[in-house]
């Protein structure tokens, strides 16, 4: 219980007692009663310790996963097929699981040339220069450039022309994975929807061949998406299917391969390279 009595004429001279259980009334300053400086100690003390504790966590899942990658390369390196939508979404988005899949045979399926801004030719050349810094070579590549594909961020593809394309190539190279996008295209561009949309077809048709699983690349809200290797933590207890994290060396390695797309590195995407999860971290679910 809190008392307040005057101390003098003055109302500055106010002093509280405290009486605790004991029946003892201990006297306080008005000042010392009202001094938040404790207070606001803390959330500084909680940031001193939380800081670093959640910079060791990224640390140390970073070194776990990537010890743990052999777990789904355990049956065998399945061949697989990687279906993007225009040139630098393999780098831009896919790079963690391109290499953290190796030494699994993939290919890269891309189903534009991203001629939005009349680029397609220029962008067709640093495609085949990006998947050979990722480890696909040229030969693995096949670009789709069909005038009913058109590269713009709000134009739903055809899911039919698009789904027998993909099986074309599913069939042709005994595709055994197939990574892609989720239903939130990681940034809400209908190209990268109408893929998924393409696979969830092809399953629901019964079309796949007897085996073939497919992965989607998680969409994760805006604050995740620009937080690096800090969203780490939150995708491992969000517990995804399958879940990649590049070492340094790798990092460095996809940031070359997305400096190979020159025509479209703007301020903005030099931004998303540095601070993009997508260029270390890949959560994937399969579908």
């Amino acid at each position: 219980m809190v008392v307040c009595f005057p101390g003098g004429i003055e109302s500055l001279n106010l002093f509280f007692y405290i009486f605790r259980n004991d029946g003892f009334a201990t006297p306080v300053s008005r000042r010392t009663f009202f001094d938040t400086s404790g207070i606001m100690a803390a959330p500084v003390w909680l940031l001193a310790v939380a800081v670093p504790l959640w910079l060791a966590t990224c640390w140390w899942l970073r070194r776990r996963l990537y010890g743990k990658r052999g777990a789904l390369l355990a049956d065998g390196p399945p061949a697989t097929l990687f279906v993007t939508a225009h040139p630098d979404d393999e780098a831009m988005f896919f790079a963690p699981a391109i290499l953290g899949l190796a030494p699994a045979p993939r290919r890269l399926l891309c189903l534009s040339s991203g001629n939005y801004y009349k680029e397609g030719e220029i962008r067709k050349d640093e495609l085949r220069e990006s998947c050979t810094v990722l480890g696909i070579p040229p030969s693995q590549v096949t670009l789709i450039d069909h005038r009913d594909l058109p590269d713009h961020p709000s134009v739903e593809w055809d899911v039919v022309l698009l789904s027998a394309l993909i099986l074309e190539q599913i069939e042709a190279h005994r595709i055994g994975l197939v990574v892609t996008f989720d239903a939130g295209g990681v940034s809400a561009h209908a190209n990268h929807k109408s893929l998924y949309a393409a696979v969830r077809f092809l399953i629901s048709e019964g079309k796949l061949p007897k085996g073939c699983q497919v992965l989607t690349l998680e969409t994760v809200p805006l604050f995740r998406k620009y937080a690096s290797l800090l969203d780490l933590p939150v995708a491992w207890v969000r517990g995804p299917d399958v879940l990649f994290v590049l070492t340094q060396e790798e990092a460095d390695r996809a940031k070359r391969a997305m400096r190979c797309h020159r025509s479209q590195l703007l301020w903005f995407r030099r931004l998303y390279v540095a601070f993009s999860r997508y260029m270390v971290i890949n959560s994937l679910n399969y579908l």
